[in-house]
């Protein structure tokens, strides 16, 4: 039986509100960029499902071409592609992430 990875990376995305591929997992990301997005989501309380790409190199190189966006890490809020780390970083630096975050309901508005 072959393996459709688009098929469980589309599961994973819509079966999760907000969903991060990452290098690593958010208690101990592997690679600088996972931990700011990591630490990102961490500071502003988000509760958030994560997928070490690490883990499974099928899934890793399939995030890519289901994303059309060629690095990790990768969030995803109710089953829309958001950003990496340098469009999460810039939306929380520019005070846009959180009003953006509670707008999709994954982020309570006193948060």
């Amino acid at each position: 039986m072959s393996r459709n990875v688009q098929d469980e990376i589309k599961s994973m995305v819509e079966g999760n509100d907000v969903l991060l591929f990452m290098k690593g997992t958010p208690i101990f990301p592997q690679c600088g960029f996972s931990s700011v997005v990591a630490g990102v989501l961490g500071h502003l309380g988000v509760e958030y499902a994560s997928v070490n790409v690490l883990e499974d190199m099928e899934v890793r190189e399939g995030i890519k071409a289901y994303s059309d966006w060629p690095t990790i890490p990768q969030l995803y809020v109710k089953g829309e592609f958001v950003g990496g780390c340098d469009i999460i970083k810039e939306m929380f630096e520019e005070g846009e992430l959180r009003p953006f975050l509670q707008d999709k309901g994954v982020l309570s508005a006193d948060a």
